[in-house]
């Protein structure tokens, strides 16, 4: 079943996939997120939940009931995002929200869900104060934090003993967050390191030629960026064009993922160290069966988002599935160290702060292929357990208040 409707400014998509012929009511998933205004991350992402999706309600649902996915979108704007929540809680009775991609909408909605006691499954938004200073009981994240992504990198950064960093980065809640603890970590992994330049840019408003200008004049030994999407291809060619990165070290975050990597084609830099997803050279048995499932159904490789889009719902599935009811509380505590499997292994959503252990791809970039063909890849990549990259019980009880 495939309905659309006109939903208090929104537009609304329902979505019930494969269901059981004689089904029960179905369990409802209202989720929300910026599908006009992301739409190189986020139609990956609509894809991967459509084939989960699929996946739960072919296997007969949750307990029996089938499962129903209500799609809003919030245009980028945490007002637009709130109302579209309370339309999806008051009038469409879903059991818990899902989705967000920028970090002030998803702060929002994370605001709303600890306002009216619903579950909200943050599969995208970075910004550590999701689950730490604006944390609280009925909001949880998938994706990696900020912290911890840049944590993988810094490692990397401080093995190259370079003393002098700038750093370009988009200047809102996930970019300040992440250059805040790229410094702190940096600075205590490799003690006189200098920052001789911040350029912060308007999301999706990169002048890249001043940027670059400036960042070039300030003569760094290495450059941390964390610009993405059509802000880091304006800064990619306008920095190449000038020289920018010859000679320098760059560590970029989140350059990796195929939806900005890939658009570059020929223009990709070379030898950045980044975090990102390697589709095309992870050989475990749980990622291909992701991939051959994914390719199947729309003839394509997946992208990072839909890795996210994918576990979302599976992983939403199974708390609803845990909890044996729609009761708010019970979807909690259902995901109060659940385990769930991965494309990328297992995780589990922690206790101490709600934050799952996915982790992230950390490798450096490469150019492959031949002529116009030519494209970036990751190569030399690991994958970082998130597990692996989580602060300590007694940092995160500092970090995260009681609510």
């Amino acid at each position: 079943m495939l309905r659309t409707s006109l939903a208090s400014g929104f537009l609304g998509l329902s979505i019930l996939l494969a269901a059981p012929a004689h089904a029960a009511d179905p369990l409802r998933i209202g989720e929300i997120n910026s599908y006009k205004a992301q739409p190189a991350f986020l139609e990956p992402y609509r894809k991967a939940m459509l084939l989960a999706l699929e996946e739960v309600n072919a296997a007969g649902g949750v307990n029996g009931r089938p499962l129903e996915l209500l799609i809003r979108d919030d245009n980028g704007v945490p007002g637009d995002a709130v109302r579209a929540a309370e339309e999806l809680v008051s009038r469409e009775r879903v059991a818990m929200l899902a989705g967000g991609f920028l970090s002030n909408v998803g702060l929002a909605l994370g605001d709303y869900a600890r306002q009216r006691k619903v579950p909200f499954l943050a599969s995208e938004p970075l910004t550590d104060k999701i689950t730490w200073a604006n944390g609280n009981r009925y909001t949880f994240r998938l994706r990696p934090s900020t912290w911890m992504q840049v944590s993988m990198l810094v490692p990397e950064a401080a093995r190259l003993g370079k003393k002098r960093w700038a750093i370009v980065y988009p200047n809102y809640e996930y970019g300040q967050s992440a250059v805040q603890t790229f410094k702190t970590l940096l600075q205590a992994a490799q003690p006189g390191v200098e920052f001789v330049t911040e350029q912060a840019t308007p999301l999706g408003k990169l002048d890249a030629g001043p940027v670059v200008q400036a960042l070039e004049a300030s003569k760094p030994d290495a450059i941390f960026n964390v610009l993405f999407a059509t802000d880091l291809t304006k800064f990619v060619r306008e920095g190449a064009t000038r020289g920018l990165f010859k000679g320098r070290e760059v560590v970029s975050l989140l350059s990796g993922e195929p939806e900005y990597l890939e658009p570059l084609k020929d223009e990709a830099p070379e030898g950045w160290i980044v975090t990102g997803y390697p589709w095309y050279a992870i050989k475990t048995p749980e990622h291909q069966r992701f991939l051959d499932a994914y390719r199947k159904k729309y003839g394509e490789p997946p992208r990072q988002g839909s890795v996210v889009g994918y576990v979302t719902i599976h992983a939403a599935a199974e708390a609803l599935r845990r909890a044996g009811s729609a009761d708010p509380e019970k979807i909690v505590e259902a995901f109060r160290n659940m385990p769930l499997s991965s494309p990328w292994g297992p995780i589990v959503f922690r206790a101490q702060d709600n934050q799952s252990t996915l982790g992230a791809f950390v490798g450096r970039t490469a150019l492959q292929g031949s002529g116009a063909q030519r494209t970036g890849v990751m190569v030399d990549f690991r994958y970082a357990d998130g597990a692996r990259y989580q602060p300590t019980d007694a940092e995160v009880a500092k970090l995260r208040p009681a609510r």
